[in-house]
């Protein structure tokens, strides 16, 4: 297990019990030995569920099998192994995928399109043979209401730490809450979804309502975050209502009275997104990246991600040597619209750039002490329009070489 991020929040949050949900964790086998690396969630009989998964053209099993799930729009269990991400592994693969489901089915007493699936780990390697069907029974007996932090933990791989959020929200007058937790440290990169991420509600929401709403997070957050520029073959975000919360029903997305919900549900994702940040693989510093004055909110976006996956800016940003060059050289690449003369580019608030050129008078001296900080905050302003986005990063230390040259060993 790599050493604990410095960036690391002092504890996993307390999240309180969802009516609906209960969770467990177990070690299966499948790859650690010693630890957790199977989680296992159930859902009360009725539950819908929303879910984004990774662009990438070659995903894994498990997310073949979750897209064909999801048009059906009901959930009753979800199963992550950690340790093998089950992709590239032709047939055999499937079948393990097939038979992870329909022995959650059975347990359940469900059809095994209401089973999402997920793995992650060393891809090209055939998952061993109905080692998680087999660990299921056991998986069952350990389903409690508040085994949050355990969940968190079983499906973590290089992770330092395992990452949760909470948040609550009232719809016509009811509270609800939204819990989440999620995995990811490296191969993340924004593209639909980011890592392993699986989110929970009371509310009573149709999918109908949860899939726009889930999306729309997940471009504010997850699509909004990078570590390394490499898109996992196995991201999967699932938001999960057990329709318990007895409040008025919603059935269209445009209902006011889901105003709250979204804000809650951006807060969750949002807090979820800045954690993987933070515990990028090998990860000192933790970045912020304030874009504004672009074409639209999308460029805005790709400008602040050409930006956050710089090898030249982030690398910099490890030594603390404000080399504002480079963060012109990937405002430039990014594709959007840029006018040089418009571009103005600050570090900590420090006003570096505009105009063209170095501010005049430039003293490089404050933002290089700002800059040994754990903390750092990039403003670019493209001066042509209103778009404006957030993206977080973090930065490229040798810690990154050594975790990935060692990954299979």
């Amino acid at each position: 297990m790599p050493a604990l991020s410095p960036l690391a929040p002092a504890r996993f949050p307390e999240l309180p019990p969802i009516v609906g949900v209960r969770l467990a964790a177990c070690e299966a086998g499948v790859r650690y030995k010693g630890r957790a690396d199977l989680m296992l969630a159930e859902l009360t009989p009725g539950s819908t569920v929303a879910g984004v998964f990774t662009q990438s053209q070659t995903p894994g099993q498990p997310v073949i099998w979750c897209r064909q799930c999801l048009p059906h729009g009901k959930i009753r269990a979800i199963v992550v192994n950690s340790g093998n991400a089950n992709v590239f592994t032709g047939r055999a693969g499937w079948q393990v995928a097939e038979n992870t489901a329909a022995a959650a089915a059975r347990l359940f007493d469900c059809v095994p399109h209401e089973v999402y699936i997920a793995s992650t780990g060393v891809i090209g390697e055939p998952p061993p043979a109905d080692v998680i069907a087999a660990a299921l029974p056991k998986a069952v007996g350990g389903l409690a209401p508040d085994n949050w932090e355990q969940a968190a933990r079983a499906i973590m791989t290089t992770d330092t730490f395992p990452k949760g959020a909470t948040a609550t929200a009232a719809i016509g007058g009811v509270t609800v809450r939204i819990n989440g937790f999620c995995k990811g440290s490296g191969m993340i990169a924004p593209n639909m979804a980011t890592m392993l991420g699986y989110i929970f509600t009371d509310a009573s929401l149709p999918q109908a309502v949860l899939q726009p709403m889930l999306v729309a997070a997940s471009e504010r957050s997850f699509n909004s975050m990078t570590v390394a520029a490499a898109t996992s073959t196995s991201d999967t975000v699932l938001l999960c209502a057990t329709q318990q919360a007895r409040h008025v029903p919603i059935s269209s997305l445009d209902d006011p009275r889901l105003v709250e919900f979204r804000r809650a549900l951006d807060s969750v994702t949002v807090d979820l997104a800045q954690q993987l940040a933070r515990d990028g693989e090998g990860a000192e510093k933790f970045v912020t990246i304030e874009v504004t004055g672009a074409e639209s909110e999308g460029a805005a976006r790709r400008i602040g991600l050409s930006i956050g996956n710089s090898p030249l800016v982030k690398t910099a940003l490890s030594a603390g040597d404000p080399n504002w060059g480079r963060i012109v050289m990937a405002v430039g690449k990014a594709g959007e619209k840029a006018d040089r003369d418009r571009l103005s580019i600050s570090i900590g608030g420090f006003r570096i750039a505009a105009e063209g050129g170095p501010v005049p008078n430039y003293d490089e001296a404050p933002v290089a002490e700002y800059m040994k900080g754990r903390e750092i905050t990039i403003g670019v302003d493209l001066g042509i329009g209103q778009g404006k986005a957030t993206v977080w990063t973090c930065d490229l230390t040798h810690g990154y070489i050594d975790i990935n040259a060692s990954y299979r060993s």
